[in-house]
């Protein structure tokens, strides 16, 4: 069980997070990254509809992925 457990909590745990802190921010960036990427095909037919979503989501997740690997270090 202890090995079980291990699994799902050496990753978050690494990071400095609880396994449900790791899964609440994943999350957040899947789901975004999932409507960029609806933005960025409409925008594919439209070209004047979400001129800049998916960039400006792919820019605010970096830089909090940035911002999270520098806590993480200290």
């Amino acid at each position: 069980m202890r090995r079980l457990i291990k699994i799902f909590t050496h990753h978050p745990e690494s990071n400095g997070e609880t396994y449900f802190q790791h899964l609440r921010c994943a999350a957040s960036y899947g789901l975004r990254m999932i409507f960029s990427g609806v933005a960025a095909i409409i925008h594919s037919i439209f070209p004047f509809l979400f001129e800049t979503a998916a960039s400006d989501c792919a820019k605010r997740i970096n830089k909090e992925v940035e911002r999270r690997s520098e806590k993480s270090l200290i």
